[in-house]
């Protein structure tokens, strides 16, 4: 899977957009919801989606065909595999895969899949293909959302070039990737950008001086402080962020062979964690930034949320953290592009329970119940404090009064 802390001040950054970004807003995606039914559109930075579920950038995204069938399916936008210029340096091997499973009821590791490891780089087919597998989706899915995951070396020429002929395919819109954890760091790709904040100001500066459709910037979780490089991404223009890709990890070591998974000719390296097991990390992250972005910005920017998404409630967390969207990769790795029909259908019956006809109606709803621990300290003394003074009763037998005694007597009954 493709897989400084500033002052406090905010800067504004101006560049030229195409018309106000290339908008869509067909009939066909403006679909009303029924009659008491939830309504799953969502409309971030000018793009309209059917739902907030979109296919995270990896191999649901490798190509044409799988593109396809994720729109045919109902998926709300569809982000590709990362690309960049030379596809030729980019050289995957197999196995790249590793998991993690839960042990099972008899004590067997033959449980669910809770964990799923990948050393798998960025778009190993030519950059000409992937840009005729652009125009083609956009040609056949006007109006749907098509965003281009790209990724480049430390070189501005090269960058600027990337967004131009990517944007010259129609996609709508742009997800950095400034978060794989494997690959080529030595290149300055990756998550080698997203660590360090200095570079990640300087590309992004070349990206937004060039882009004229809405960016995200994809943030890695392998950092101290995520607000950090998510705070530089929103200040250097972009208008949205994404979080989180995957964890480093190292999946486990056969007990057998002595030797680490996934294992290529008896050898492996790190690789990026994810699924279910990533989820509360993600949540973390992704209220974090949250947070970050309601105290510092405006409603303009975007957030998308990503890790372990496997269920309709799963994406719920996210969306009351204040995500505008969710993303799904490994998710759809295990039980294929039909799941976002069980996503939309679950996260109707929960905005059912709660008796919300839209997404926005509690979007970062849960994000103002987090605080510190010294308030939690501070909250919880103060509730036990109002909670004896509820209940305590009387001190003596010189505080029954006359005219409030059927209350001072049920002030001390405790049934």
């Amino acid at each position: 899977m493709d897989s400084l802390l500033l002052g406090g001040s905010v800067f504004e950054v101006a560049r030229p957009r195409l018309a106000g970004f290339r908008r869509r807003r067909s009939a066909s995606l403006r679909v009303m919801a029924q009659a008491g039914e939830p309504d799953l559109s969502v409309k971030v930075n000018g793009l309209e989606m059917p739902n907030p579920f979109v296919i995270g950038s990896g191999p649901p995204g490798t190509n044409y065909t799988v593109m396809k069938r994720a729109f045919d399916e109902g998926w709300g936008a569809v982000i590709a595999k990362t690309v960049s210029l030379d596809a030729a340096k980019v050289i995957n091997v197999t196995p790249r895969y590793a998991r993690l499973r839960a042990a099972g009821s008899n004590g067997s590791a033959k449980g669910p899949i809770i964990g799923w490891e990948n050393i798998e780089l960025i778009s190993d087919r030519p950059f000409e293909t992937m840009l005729n597998d652009f125009k083609r989706l956009k040609e056949e899915y006007p109006d749907r959302i098509l965003i281009a995951s790209i990724m480049e070396e430390y070189n501005k020429a090269a960058w600027q070039e990337l967004i131009e002929r990517v944007e010259e395919t129609g996609v709508d819109a742009f997800e950095i990737n400034f978060s794989c954890p494997h690959g080529m760091p030595e290149r300055k790709m990756g998550a080698a950008v997203g660590q360090d904040c200095d570079l990640l100001e300087e590309i992004c500066g070349w990206i937004n001086e060039k882009a004229t459709i809405p960016v995200w910037a994809k943030m890695t979780p392998n950092i101290t402080d995520i607000t950090q490089p998510a705070r530089v991404a929103l200040k250097s223009g972009c208008e949205g962020v994404a979080a989180i890709n995957t964890i480093m990890s190292v999946m486990g070591i056969n007990l057998d062979t002595l030797r680490p998974e996934p294992c290529v000719e008896g050898y492996s390296t790190p690789g990026g964690y994810s699924a279910r097991a990533v989820h509360p990390i993600a949540l973390g992250k992704v209220m974090q930034i949250a947070r970050m972005m309601k105290e510092e910005y405006n409603e303009g920017q975007s957030l998308s949320g990503i890790g372990g998404v496997e269920t309709g409630n799963d994406a719920a967390e996210f969306l009351l953290l204040g995500a505008n969207t969710v993303q799904v990769c490994t998710g759809v790795m295990m039980h294929g592009y039909p799941l976002v029909k069980k996503l939309c259908e679950e996260l109707k019956d929960f905005m059912r329970k709660h008796n919300f006809s839209s997404i926005e109606e509690f979007r970062g709803a849960s994000l103002p119940y987090f605080t510190t621990h010294t308030d939690l300290v501070k909250r919880q003394q103060e509730a036990i404090k109002q909670r004896k003074a509820t209940r305590k009763g009387l001190q003596s037998d010189k505080d029954w009064t006359g005219d409030g005694f059927v209350k001072e007597s049920e002030s001390m009954v405790s049934n």
